[in-house]
This record gives structure tokens, sequence and C-alpha cells, in this order.
């Protein structure tokens, strides 16, 4: 009877460097898709902003798209255009949405007096 041989494994990183902050549960850079296409209903739903979050759905389908096709660079490079613009029009929504619900607040109580 021979003995068993003892698997050996050896790490794909350095040890002290984890997956990149932008990287998603599978070691993955993120795409954003959904927040990209949440923005732009959202613009289309408050005054047609949704034109402005475009780029960022583009970048995010781009970086969906080099994920797919093995290019992590890439895909982590768009997949971070995606976050910051994602992040701009996530603002521009809040502030619309504050715009809009200020205006309803003032022209109820100007019609009340």
């Amino acid at each position: 009877m021979k003995p068993r041989q003892t698997e050996v494994s050896i790490p794909l990183q350095p040890p002290g460097r984890g997956p990149t902050p932008d990287a998603g549960p599978d070691g993955q850079p993120r795409d954003y898709v959904l927040w990209s296409l949440f923005n732009v209903l959202l613009g289309y739903a408050l005054a047609y902003l949704g034109c402005l979050c475009f780029p960022a759905l583009v970048f995010s389908i781009k970086a969906r798209d080099c994920k797919v096709l093995g290019d992590l660079e890439g895909a982590q490079r768009y997949g971070t255009r995606a976050k910051m613009l994602n992040i701009v029009c996530s603002v521009i929504m809040v502030l619309a949405v504050a715009l809009v619900i200020t205006a309803i607040i003032t022209t109820v109580m100007s019609s009340r007096t």
C-alpha cells in the first residue's frame, strides 16, 4: 500500500494582498449595471434627467463585457468610471427629489394663505 500524497496549495496572490476594493465577493471587478439602470429609470421619472445617467450605463455595460472576455484591468477601469458617474447621478437625483418636495410644500403653504 502506497502512502497518500498531500495536496499542496499555492496562493495566487502574495500574502497580505486581498481582492481589490472594487471587487465583488468572488474577486471579480464590479460593473454596477443595476445601479446605472435604476438611475436612468429614476431620472426619466423625474423631469427627464435620465439622459444624464446614460454614460454610467454605457460604462457599466462595457465593464461587464470586459469581465466576460477576461480583461479584468479593463473591467476594473470601466467599473470605476461607472461607479463615479453613478455617484454623480445619484446626487443629482437626490437634489431633484429635494427640489420637487420643496416646490410642493411651498405651493401647498402658499395656497393655504
